[in-house]
């Protein structure tokens, strides 16, 4: 029997991956990787840089002097170390969700955190959430979900996530085309695109609570672990 299980959620942008997957991994006793939180690290070491998302060259040129490292604290909760410093604080800004979207289009990037990201699943059980666990970093993960929700009823989430940290600028209208901007780049980028696992169970939460939804998820966990 192996020794560490590992959750694969993957979905698009507001789909309420990062929630489902630390309600699942606390139920469970397993660690959440939010591996949205190690792109936008890069994104963010990017940006310190004054360099642009877009400039290829430039994130390629930079990427071999980004030194990450996923620590958790005595509650369990992930801190992302970039360069001995202590950046989660710094990281759930619309800013930096763009910054991540268009860097994890460039192969360097993501070969750089692959390692990062399985070296962690090879380490403990996890739920690992993202856009490509199920297909590309995890292929082989015990339980696989596509999570998923209309593009309207994902921007009213995400508008009210940005509105309880304070956000008073961001519209409904501006996220909802941030969100479709996202899901086109994802689906369409050329490595890693978004996309549903051919053994994955998809799982629409358009019509249902977060309650509704994580006991859903958890009974196909229970289902596929045979527990």
């Amino acid at each position: 029997m192996q020794s560490h299980v590992s959750i694969a959620i993957d979905g698009p942008a507001g789909a309420g991956k990062s929630t489902m997957a630390k309600m699942v991994a606390d139920a469970l006793g397993f660690s959440y990787v939010d591996t949205g939180a190690i792109y936008r690290t890069i994104g963010y070491f990017i940006k310190l840089c004054g360099i642009s998302p877009k400039d290829a060259d430039g994130v390629n040129r930079l990427i071999d002097e980004v030194n990450i490292r996923v620590e958790y604290d005595a509650d369990g909760v992930q801190h992302m170390i970039l360069n001995g410093q202590d950046v989660t604080g710094e990281l759930r800004t619309p800013e930096m969700s763009d910054y991540a979207s268009k860097i994890s289009a460039y192969p360097a990037v993501r070969a750089v955190l692959l390692d990062v990201q399985r070296d962690l699943a090879a380490s403990r059980s996890v739920v690992m959430d993202g856009r490509d666990i199920g297909t590309v970093v995890l292929p082989k993960a015990n339980v696989k979900i596509f999570l998923t929700a209309a593009s309207e009823v994902r921007a009213k989430r995400r508008l009210l996530e940005l509105q309880q940290r304070g956000d008073k600028k961001s519209t409904f209208a501006q996220v909802l085309a941030d969100i479709e901007q996202r899901d086109e780049r994802d689906r369409t980028r050329a490595v890693a695109p978004l996309k549903c696992a051919a053994d994955a169970v998809v799982v629409d939460t358009s019509a249902l609570t977060i309650e509704e939804s994580a006991a859903k998820i958890r009974a196909i966990v229970a289902e596929r672990l045979g527990k």
